[in-house]
């Protein structure tokens, strides 16, 4: 069993208490950074400073609440995505999406949006209207940090979700079972703990939602109103029921904490379900999602050494958090497309599981591909222009020359200090070779960046 595995098993309660700074475990920026990463795309030098200021409590504390104008950011952006989606479908709102990360001031609420669509994985080829998509990606947003019963009650009647499960005319004579499935299988209590008699009975629950012409209607006659049995309550239940007794049963807790830890802690542990109980109680039958991400973020396991760079940073993790870090901007119709050649092609999950994730995102190809995006966006004569210049990033926080740009870039993306050893060697190396933007395109391939 994985160490964090075996130190989670041992005392879970001692795992996910608050995590306090000590000489042993001081707040660095290697933590720091780690943090902002695992709750958003990575820090910007102003984030990062700030946030070593500031502790690990009053960062997260901004990460759940951040301060500004968030309603006038976000009407902001509707506006220009309904401009975006009228003439077409998945495209243009890709890039909206993306530019959207880059540019949000709510990273956490945009990474759990992203955590919502990797789960739910409604995709475009069954979606051809992209105000159906945007509307959602709005679904999805709204509820990546509120309750589950919430989100999920949407789900079961959103257009989109129902034409992407095949379920857009689900009379009461023809119950389609796409959406329950989604909901019970893979949304909350899993397959194990719940019967055939269930996904049918759920199925019915769901009867009457059409969508027609791109437009959802609900027909009376359609639903199927008689008493059905879902996870051993039986009643007259519509979709609103069938969600809201899906998300308040015991094992959705216990799932969604696993997920939540895969997400956000480590891909490479496998803890059961008393090592993550803590977590389920925070999620409760309420399903509070924000109470639950707060328990990990703040938690001894989360800040532990072992949790550090224990994920494979996800194809838009890689280049949202590039992009962020230099404080630019990057025509992300283009980047939309690189990032699907490299296996994430927000919009269409490959399946109705979402993105296989962890190590399945590295092979040989793609990381001669994720080296090459890299190269893509830092070079000033590539595809992406001079929009990324790294020495005017470090310039604008004080660090004038090349060897103190080198030197801020391996603060900023992997944390290391000027003692280290091996950032001096590669900077002597690229240097000579290609001068900073070299240095900076041999760091940000390197493993240390590739991970989270």
């Amino acid at each position: 069993m994985p160490e964090e595995s075996r130190r989670l098993g041992d005392d879970p309660d001692r795992a996910w208490a608050p995590y306090e700074p000590s000489p042993r475990r001081p707040w660095t920026p290697a933590r720091a950074a780690h943090l902002l990463r695992r709750a958003g795309f990575g820090p910007t030098w102003p984030e990062l400073q700030r946030a070593l200021a500031d502790g690990p409590h009053r960062t997260v504390d901004r990460l759940l609440r951040p301060g500004g104008d968030l309603e006038a950011f976000d009407r902001a952006f509707d506006g220009d995505e309904a401009v975006a989606t009228a003439a077409g479908p998945a495209a243009p709102l890709r890039a909206w999406w993306l530019r959207r990360m880059i540019e949000t001031p709510h990273p956490l609420r945009e990474k759990m949006t992203l955590f919502w669509h990797d789960l739910v994985a409604v995709g475009a080829a069954r979606v051809p209207h992209g105000a159906l998509l945007r509307r959602h990606l709005g679904l999805l947003r709204q509820h990546a940090l509120g309750r589950v019963p919430a989100l999920l009650d949407g789900l079961v009647s959103d257009p989109a979700t129902l034409l992407a499960l095949g379920d857009a005319a689900s009379r009461k004579a023809r119950p389609e079972e796409g959406v329950a499935r989604q909901l019970l299988h893979r949304l909350t209590v899993g397959p194990e703990a719940c019967t055939d008699g269930d996904l049918r009975d759920t199925a019915r629950a769901l009867t009457g939602w059409f969508v027609l012409r791109g437009e959802l209607r609900y027909f009376e006659r359609e639903h199927d109103g008689g008493a059905k049995t879902i996870l051993g309550q039986t009643g007259p239940w519509t979709g609103s029921d069938a969600a809201r007794i899906a998300a308040a049963h015991p094992a959705t807790a216990r799932n969604l904490a696993r997920r939540l830890y895969r997400w956000l802690v480590s891909e490479t542990d496998a803890p059961d379900d008393a090592a993550l109980a803590p977590v389920a109680r925070a999620l409760g039958p309420e399903g509070d999602l924000a109470r639950a991400v707060e328990t990990i973020l703040r938690s001894e396991c989360f800040h532990d050494d072992a949790s550090i760079h224990r994920r494979i940073k996800r194809p838009v993790e890689l280049a949202v958090g590039l992009v962020r870090a230099l404080e630019g901007g990057v025509p992300t119709l283009r980047l939309a497309d690189d990032l699907a050649a490299l296996g994430e092609d927000l919009l269409h999950p490959p399946t109705r599981d979402g993105w296989a994730g962890g190590r399945h995102w590295i092979n040989p190809a793609s990381i001669v591909g994720r080296a090459n995006l890299v190269a893509a966006l830092l070079d000033p004569k590539g595809p992406y222009g001079d929009r990324l210049d790294p020495a005017a990033a470090a310039a604008r926080h004080g660090f004038a020359t090349p060897e103190a740009a080198a030197q801020f870039l391996a603060a900023l993306w992997i944390q290391a200090g000027p003692e280290d050893v091996a950032i001096a060697s590669l900077r002597r190396a690229t240097f000579a070779a290609g001068g900073l933007r070299a240095f900076a395109h041999r760091l940000a391939a390197s493993t240390a960046f590739q991970l989270a």
